[in-house]
């Protein structure tokens, strides 16, 4: 008898275990059997393809090549990021990486140091801007290897890197050796006091690494100390983003303690998260405006987003870039790592500003949350949209560059005088630099360079020509753009004069950062900012400040 009890007992147990496990996977099994089955055949391929392939296969190449393709079918933002890219991680996190403080890019047939940053071994030792970077730690430098040229020059802090460096013209070989150490990037690139003797505080931000919520408050301090801020203008522009937690630390210098400020959800309910403002601001009535452009995204929307959503602030510039996920970082073998979109993110009135719909029309999602374009109300029942960025209160579109200082700057040609420049007239102070001086020197390199704008239009003119040439209805219109042609050349040969104030401003702005830092090289740029001067103009109109954003 007790036996067939201890039978029955054991029937239950095992009947429920398989009534369980008959559950768990009718919810899960599917997926956990498309997973393995299909690691499986990709294990095969891989391993086939490498050791029969016709041609001999690098095995680490061939498999990275499988994983950045199988991310590419999801979003831009989901990555493989390998063991060289690793430090790009530490610096998006912790804001600090092993260097000597120099800031390089391609100009022509060079990588040059574009910047060098201040208080670190670079500019302690004497490199300098327009320094064309030779060799690294014995490796020649070239634009072809940019890529590996930050791996080389970065290090733990602590151990040296030999730089040999060509300098003006006919070039001078130099070489340093330089002690890398942790640099520290801000993410405050200036704050100050704009007009100087106003009350106004004008602060520029150009990151969210780990420290952007402590450089943000202490900064107001400071200023609050010369003398007490009565507006303020945070400058977003071009700011593409960062952590979340800090644009939820810098979005409570403003907004008050209890806030909503962003709420992010991920694939289920499960994953909802709201976030609110912990603490008191710092400027809690101050009239406030903010600067955004096509180059603000992410962690910098989630701030413009939520100061727009509690009318705390006016929006002045132009729509902002619509990057509306969040990104986590997972440490994988071999030090490297994945970063997975987990999850949306939505202003405090519930607008998600995500541009892109990546799944929609994609085998490979499954059901999302698809990009809407729907209306949303402010605190003072203003209203806003979602999807397609944070669209501003006062749209201001920035001055475009001309043809012609485009070709310049994408040639290296304002860059490689400045540095000319700069070596002869060091001596000078820039308050007291001619602009008709100096663009007679420009136009005098121009033509040792042998410099020749060609217009982009003259490209198209000689299709045109091609093509007419080629139909008997049109042929005769040849001559015409011919004639077309040679007027554009003949006005691009007097180029200069015609852009002479846009082409001294830029070459000015570039040798600002020389003989001063680069906080009076981002002031400089202020005096030329329409954008910037409109935010000013709202602020300082109390009537039209609050009438804008419904506080009447």
């Amino acid at each position: 008898m007790k036996k067939n009890l201890i039978d029955k007992y054991q029937w239950f147990l095992i009947t429920g275990i398989a009534v369980l496990s008959l559950g768990f996977y009718t919810a899960f099994g599917d997926i956990y059997f498309e997973i393995g089955k299909n690691i499986d055949i990709f294990s095969r391929v891989y391993k086939e393809i490498t050791l029969n392939y016709v041609d001999e296969v690098n095995p680490e190449e061939f498999i990275r090549a499988g994983i950045r393709g199988m991310l590419k079918e999801l979003d831009p933002y989901t990555t493989f990021i390998d063991e060289k890219r690793q430090d790009d991680i530490d610096l998006m996190t912790k804001g600090k990486y092993g260097g000597i403080g120099i800031t390089v890019g391609i100009r022509g047939e060079h990588v040059l140091i574009i910047e060098v940053m201040d208080g670190y071994s670079a500019q302690k030792q004497g490199l300098l801007p327009g320094d064309a970077l030779f060799e690294v730690s014995g490796v020649k430098v070239k634009p072809s290897n940019y890529d590996d040229v930050s791996k080389l020059v970065k290090g733990a802090p602590g151990t040296f890197v030999d730089l040999k460096v060509l300098r003006g013209e006919p070039s001078d070989t130099l070489s340093f050796t330089l002690l890398r150490e942790e640099i520290s990037v801000k993410n405050v690139a200036f704050a100050g006091f704009i007009p100087e003797n106003s009350s106004n505080a004008y602060i520029k931000l150009s990151g969210f690494t780990r420290t952007a919520g402590d450089e943000l408050r202490n900064e107001i301090v400071k200023l609050n100390s010369v003398r007490r801020i009565e507006t303020v203008v945070l400058d977003l522009r071009g700011n593409p983003g960062g952590l979340l937690d800090m644009a939820i630390d810098v979005s409570n210098k403003f907004l008050n303690r209890g806030d909503l400020i962003v709420t992010t959800k991920g694939r289920d309910s499960v994953s909802l998260r709201k976030f609110f403002a912990e603490q008191e601001p710092l400027l809690k009535s101050v009239d406030m405006a903010v600067l955004i452009d096509g180059g603000t995204a992410s962690a910098s929307e989630i701030v413009a987003g939520a100061l727009q959503d509690y009318d705390r602030a006016i929006i002045v510039g132009e729509k902002s870039f619509g990057k509306g996920l969040v990104q986590t970082v997972t440490s994988l073998s071999y030090n490297t790592s994945v970063k997975i979109t987990t999850s949306r993110y939505y202003t405090p009135s519930g607008r998600s500003i995500q541009k892109i719909d990546y799944a929609k029309d994609n085998k490979v999602i499954g059901k999302h949350d698809s990009v809407l374009t729907t209306e949303f109300r402010t605190k003072n029942n203003r209203l806003v949209y979602s999807g397609g960025g944070i669209s501003p209160d006062t749209t201001v579109s920035a001055k475009l560059k001309s043809d012609f200082v485009k070709d310049l700057l994408a040639k290296g040609m304002i860059f490689e005088f400045v540095n000319g420049f700069y070596e002869k007239n060091k001596s000078l102070k820039f308050e007291n630099l001619n602009e008709n001086l100096i663009l007679d020197e420009f136009n005098s390199f121009l033509k040792k360079k042998k410099y020749e704008f060609k217009h982009p239009k003259i490209v198209q003119l000689n299709e045109l020509i091609l093509t007419f040439g080629q139909d008997k209805n049109y042929v005769h219109l040849q001559g015409k753009i011919e004639e077309l042609k040679k007027e554009i050349e003949k006005t691009s040969k007097n180029i200069l004069d015609l852009h002479k104030t846009e082409t001294a401003n830029e070459i000015l702005l570039e040798l600002a950062g020389r003989y001063h830092d680069s906080g009076f090289r981002i002031k400089y740029r202020l005096t030329d900012d329409v954008q910037f001067k409109t935010a000013l103009d709202i602020i300082n109109n109390k009537s039209l400040y609050r009438k804008l954003l419904a506080l009447n």
